[in-house]
């Protein structure tokens, strides 16, 4: 059973959407993109309630453990320049589908790594398989659906990746609790096997239109280095770029310890605190069933200034609260928050530099995981000096500078 997905452009928009025809697309297809996205949403999050049980394995220290995350996202980041050329050459549905098989297999190594070290290493080849469902999926319907009906199908795609976020934090806190840290990797790298195979099926019921691909031309190498340079050259997307890349080590550099801070500072489990952790990505569903209200009551300038704060009160009051429950309410404005500023800076990379849209995208995708595995590697090795409250503390110092001086430059830019 397919269903018709009229993609012809709407009138004042035909212009920029001339290539794009009447595609039917089978039942289920952008579906099994946000299931895949689901994975890969629980894969980044699911580490930060097990470094309690990690550290006391292996005899580590909480920022030693916390490698596990920190690879994962320089893997996922560095991961982006590939996956789009691969997905350009080969068809960006059927790298997802391959990818998310890959995910089975080193998520599956992470559940069977007889060392730290190999768990390192089962995480980082897990954040480079990771990085080819999200921003590959989002660039595919790009290809198939027109630009004025494009926002919508994207929100519902990205609500599988916000809800993966939540839950691979709850899975985590359950399993810290009660079962062994491999346990979750192994229920995910099913749950990736299952997920992979439907993409591969429905990429063979895709026609023909939804399955471009682009002929070699050249060095692929050099047209990657001249495409990230020419988006380098243009002095907005430097800010841009700059900015996602803070954002990601001052918000997610203190997240991925939040749960154990509530933990050790109040005394409740790694499962209850996960599922106050989980709050985070409800916020973000908040967001994507009231952007369009925010986005004309706030503008994108208010969005980011508004956002920041809301994180950066979120995380003021989990640092210093000696009442538990004050994280409840605390995690859900972060989420708010958070995707108030971030869907702010993923607008403005899909038009920093609109020539080399793909390669812009990519580089906001390296730049954002990047910044975030900086974040958690200096944090860690904060932690002993300053303790968890310090470093969620730095985040919401870091998380106000950023948001208000983003918001300052473009209000000069949209001048």
């Amino acid at each position: 059973m397919s269903q018709s997905i009229d993609i012809s452009p709407a009138a004042g928009t035909r212009s920029a959407n001339t290539a794009f025809t009447a595609i039917q697309l089978p039942a289920g297809a952008i579906l099994a993109l946000s299931i895949s996205a689901f994975g890969s949403g629980i894969s980044m999050r699911v580490s930060d309630p097990l470094l309690p049980g990690l550290a006391s394995e292996f005899s580590l220290t909480l920022g030693h453990a916390a490698l596990v995350i920190t690879v994962f996202a320089i893997a996922y980041g560095f991961s982006q320049l590939i996956f789009g050329p691969l997905g350009d050459r080969f068809g960006k549905y059927l790298v997802i589908a391959w990818g998310t098989l890959g995910c089975a297999l080193t998520t599956a190594a992470c559940a069977f790594a007889p060392s730290f070290e190999m768990l390192l290493a089962a995480r980082a080849m897990a954040g480079a398989s990771a990085a080819a469902i999200i921003p590959l999926a989002m660039a595919w319907i790009g290809d198939v659906i027109p630009y004025d009906r494009r926002q919508p199908i994207l929100a519902k795609f990205m609500i599988g990746q916000v809800l993966g976020v939540s839950t691979g934090v709850l899975l985590g806190g359950y399993a810290a609790d009660n079962l062994h840290w491999r346990t979750p990797f192994a229920w995910i790298a099913i749950y990736f096997a299952l997920g992979g195979a439907l993409l591969l099926w429905l990429n063979r019921r895709l026609p023909g239109e939804a399955k471009k691909t682009a002929p070699p031309q050249g060095s692929a190498y050099k047209r990657m280095v001249g495409e990230f340079a020419q988006v380098l050259a243009v002095p907005w997307a430097r800010v841009v770029l700059f900015t996602v890349a803070a954002e990601g080590a001052s918000i997610f550099g203190a997240f991925a310890f939040m749960v154990t801070h509530i933990h050790q500072l109040h005394g409740i489990s790694l499962s209850m605190a996960g599922q106050v952790v989980m709050l985070f990505g409800l916020g973000g569903l908040l967001f994507a069933v009231s952007a369009y209200y925010l986005v004309h009551r706030l503008g994108e300038v208010g969005l980011c200034r508004w956002g920041g704060l809301l994180v950066a009160a979120a995380f003021v009051a989990v640092a210093l609260s000696h009442i538990w429950w004050w994280a409840i309410p605390a995690c859900f404005c972060a989420g708010l928050g958070f995707y108030m500023l971030h869907n702010t800076l993923q607008i403005n990379a899909t038009q920093m530099a609109p020539e080399r849209r793909g390669a812009a995208v990519a580089s906001f995708a390296a730049a954002y995981f990047l910044g975030q595995s900086a974040g958690v590697a200096l944090n860690g090795a904060l932690i002993p000096r300053i303790g968890t409250s310090g470093v969620i503390l730095l985040g919401a110092a870091g998380v106000t500078l950023i948001s208000q001086n983003f918001a300052r430059l473009m209000r000069k830019h949209q001048r």
